[in-house]
């Protein structure tokens, strides 16, 4: 680490930097190749009923559902041709990918290029594999995780110190969400223990799951408003997330969003999106001033907004609003 002389973060050493960079190209790569490869998923074959005159080409989807494409011409036999050589080129290309990344993984593990815990990293890229990860932004805390990595910096330990997680879900687009989860045959909870079976929701909060090790993963909503269900309950499964709703998520929302490369401690990468920084300040000192809110959670949340603004202003100055 470099001392910049800042009183809240300090400097990733120029090995780091370098590494971090090569790390997110690798990374930006392997999204787009597993975008790719998901848009042909599933399969295409010729099929003849019983007693026809032809065979018709079939597409079937990953989740099993199937459509004729027409009987077998010249021009059906262009799109199987296209269609199997676009997935052999997309899943070779998926293959190379994933060797060039745990390469990137290893250096990142051995020049400690991040920190953040590895079951975070895993949730993060098991919600992108199920398309699942556009429906909730990572808010409080682990946020300034995504902040230092785009400045190529650490914060202090005291800025961090937390034991759970955020995560804000968009209530507008629940039943996207919830095609999302059945094409996928799951609970949010599901999701979670494909992660860490160990995960269970608590029973006194039913919007927090907790593992064995006690990290805990809360789920939050805007306020009711409109006409928003309430309460909300994430799938039809009776052991799921019930959402809390969490004063001026409205907010939080509404801020532009802020997307970047996160590195866990083993090297692991995953892509986190979250709020803009000074949304997230704003939002900070907003909580800080709360007359009833602990004293201990008021001045780590000024110390948050504090060290975010310092960072925007330093490093991070085009994201000034």
């Amino acid at each position: 680490m470099k001392s910049t002389g800042n009183l809240y973060f300090r400097e990733l050493d120029a090995d780091a930097t370098r590494q971090y960079i090569d790390a997110t190209q690798a990374f930006s790569a392997f999204e787009e190749a597993r975008e790719e490869a998901a848009q042909v998923r599933g399969s295409m074959y010729w099929h003849k009923s019983t007693g026809a005159a032809t065979e018709y080409l079939a597409r079937t989807s990953a989740s099993g559902s199937e459509k004729s494409l027409g009987p077998r011409s010249p021009e059906t036999e262009r799109i199987y041709a296209a269609f199997q050589e676009r997935k052999k080129s997309a899943q070779d290309r998926l293959d190379g990918l994933k060797v060039t990344l745990q390469r990137q993984q290893r250096m990142n593990k051995a020049l400690r290029v991040g920190r953040v815990a590895p079951v975070i990293v895993r949730l993060l890229n098991r919600m992108a594999d199920s398309h699942l990860g556009e429906h909730f932004r990572v808010v409080g805390t682990h946020a300034l995780y995504a902040y230092e990595a785009a400045a190529g910096v650490r914060f202090d330990d005291g800025a961090l110190a937390t034991r759970d997680i955020d995560l804000l879900w968009d209530v507008r687009k629940r039943v996207a969400f919830a095609t999302a989860l059945k094409r996928i045959d799951s609970s949010m909870l599901g999701v979670l223990r494909k992660v860490d079976p160990s995960f269970r929701l608590r029973d006194s909060q039913k919007y927090t799951a907790v593992n064995k090790d006690g990290f805990e993963i809360d789920i939050i909503r805007r306020e009711q408003t409109a006409d928003d269900p309430h309460p909300i309950r994430l799938s039809d499964d009776e052991d799921d997330f019930w959402v809390a709703q969490a004063p001026r998520a409205q907010q939080l929302l509404d801020a532009a969003p802020f997307s970047t490369v996160i590195v866990a401690s083993n090297g692991e990468m995953a892509r986190m999106t979250t709020l803009a920084p000074m949304s997230f300040v704003r939002f900070k000192r907003w909580m800080g001033s709360l007359p009833g809110r602990e004293s201990l959670k008021r001045r780590r949340d000024d110390l948050q907004a504090s060290a975010v603004e310092a960072l925007v202003q330093e490093h991070l100055p085009q994201l000034q609003d």
